[in-house]
């Protein structure tokens, strides 16, 4: 690798144009499609504003085809994925491992996810935060999460809660 610590590519799926960043640990950064390759660099760059383009080693060519099979409609895993979510908070990452266990097809709700983890309801707004703030979503199926009573909820990703139930819709899950 050279110089810069994180090194980024920008992909097109059936979905639109998406992109990934790593080190030299695992994925850093995901970012779900845009219509464009510049907007989809635009939204990778404002997170790493030091990455730069580079050559994906192995690891990281495995992930972008997984995320082009998905976009295709393909059922897809992405436990194999190694992330570093070294810069993210403790119980965040508590939060991530317990959303990443959500398979293909399945969904659960902010407060499920709260309880899984041995926490009181008044943690599902935790959850919530947490997953609005995903370094990586689709790798770690954000998307997959709901309000209360299974809702849609927010979704912070471009196209907002359109492109979630977009992404559901994939997987078979009709809200």
């Amino acid at each position: 690798m050279s110089k810069a610590e994180h090194h980024y590519l920008v992909f097109e799926t059936a979905g639109g144009f998406c992109g990934i960043a790593w080190n030299d640990t695992g994925v850093v950064r995901f970012q779900l499609p845009t219509k464009s390759a510049h907007s989809t660099e635009q939204l990778l760059r404002r997170r790493l504003p030091d990455a730069e383009p580079g050559t994906p080693p192995s690891t990281v060519i495995e992930a972008v085809e997984a995320a082009k099979r998905y976009f295709e409609g393909e059922e897809t895993d992405f436990s194999s994925v190694t992330l570093d979510l070294s810069g993210q908070d403790e119980f965040f990452n508590r939060i991530y491992g317990a959303a990443r266990r959500l398979g293909w097809g399945h969904t659960t709700t902010y407060g499920a996810l709260a309880k899984a983890l041995g926490a009181g309801p008044e943690t599902a707004r935790d959850v919530g935060q947490a997953m609005a703030k995903n370094p990586v979503p689709l790798i770690i199926p954000c998307h997959r999460v709901l309000a209360a009573g299974g809702k849609i909820g927010g979704f912070s990703a471009p196209g907002g809660s359109t492109a979630k139930l977009r992404m559901l819709e994939l997987e078979g899950v009709h809200i």
